[in-house]
């Protein structure tokens, strides 16, 4: 690997004041290198003003009168919170289905902040307005930087990321979507991080499953029997979220698992169950970082145009990979995968010769699925 041409910066990044709190008792007098993201900083004056400023950056923070020309004047960058914009740009954390979704128990979801934001997106002239193509590009770049820390704190604990890839189109009272839960809940139980495109039908089974996955047997019976209640989205979005409201009610306690959705396809809503929810506006990154940090391996359930595109996606990084990084792809249903849509021949001779000939599966069920990761 060829060597940096100079040195990475050592960087702090700051995403609430209790952070900054804590390097300021632990004797900080200099702010150089620290990058604040929407903190409230406002009751943090006197601190502020005491400390050295050059080289620190302060992205969509709240500050008294007078201290961000005081920041600046000492040589502090400062990038104001951008005007209608119906989110946070600079945000430091992931998303939960509880923001996401806040007040659905007493409204409809065209207005909650999901729904909000998506019809921003479609408004005439909001992609082209150099406001909202900063605001998309800083807040994506600051999903993928909370997301890193996330999964980095996970791989310290020693689990690895299987990505569970399937269609949206499942309905809850379905058999498929009750083995993709059974899927999520034996993967989290074998000690993995469950992560799915976040959305409806087979990712939102395979997020309950491993959300569940602490409880016993007769909490997801219980989760299936509310959820077949309102098997789609379709035609309302609200119920469909009440149901899965009602679940994590029941079931408040459940394991982390990860959801990475995109508002390019915001008319299918994400899912409550992903504990975790890193959602982008570029649907090409999303993917990307999705089969990227799916680093135990990829489930492909079946699915149409959307899965087929994520199954050559990843061949293409595992082609490519160094012998060492090739990652597992399994792909389960035979007959879909062999006759309806037979991209197994293709996958077959892609690999020939390579590394990762060894690390393609197509099997009949998510027991040999979960076996083959096991392994």
């Amino acid at each position: 690997m060829n060597a940096p041409l100079a040195p990475r910066a050592r960087t702090v990044d700051i995403e609430d004041v209790a952070r900054f709190d804590v390097l300021l008792a632990e004797g900080a007098k200099s702010m150089h290198g620290w990058h604040f993201q929407a903190v409230d900083l406002r009751r943090r004056s006197q601190e502020l003003g005491r400390l050295k400023a050059s080289g620190a950056i302060f992205m969509g923070c709240l500050f008294e009168p007078g201290i961000e020309g005081l920041l600046r004047s000492r040589g502090a960058l400062i990038f104001p919170t951008l005007p209608n914009i119906p989110f946070n740009a600079y945000r430091g954390h992931l998303y939960t289905g509880a923001e996401l979704y806040a007040g659905i128990g007493d409204t409809e979801y065209e207005a909650v902040p999901d729904a909000q934001i998506y019809q921003w997106t479609l408004q005439a002239g909001a992609s082209r307005a150099l406001n909202a193509t900063l605001a998309t590009a800083m807040h994506d770049h600051a999903i993928s930087d909370a997301l890193d820390d996330f999964l980095t704190e996970s791989e310290a604990a020693g689990t690895l990321v299987v990505g569970v890839m399937g269609g949206h189109a499942g309905a809850r009272d379905s058999a498929d979507y009750a083995q993709a839960a059974q899927l999520g809940r034996t993967l989290a139980r074998q000690g993995f991080m469950v992560a799915t495109g976040g959305g409806p039908g087979a990712m939102e089974a395979a997020n309950l499953g491993a959300y569940l996955s602490l409880y016993d047997d007769a909490a997801l019976d219980s989760a299936l029997g509310t959820l077949a209640a309102v098997p789609g989205f379709r035609p309302s979005i609200t119920r469909w979220a009440r149901a899965a409201a009602a679940v994590l009610s029941q079931f408040p306690a459940g394991a982390s698992t990860l959801g990475i959705p995109t508002w390019f396809y915001g008319h299918e809503p994400p899912n409550m169950f992903a504990t975790h929810t890193a959602k982008y506006f570029a649907n090409s990154i999303r993917e990307a970082v999705l089969l990227e940090r799916s680093t135990g391996g990829t489930i492909f359930m079946p699915g149409a145009a959307g899965t087929v595109q994520e199954i050559f996606q990843d061949a293409c990084e595992n082609y490519y990979a160094a012998d060492t990084a090739v990652t597992p792809m399994v792909l389960v249903g035979r007959r879909h995968w062999e006759s309806e849509l037979p991209v197994r021949p293709l996958l077959q001779a892609l690999a020939g010769g390579r590394t990762m000939a060894g690390h393609v599966h197509v099997v009949d069920s998510i027991e040999e699925a979960c076996a083959l990761l096991a392994k």
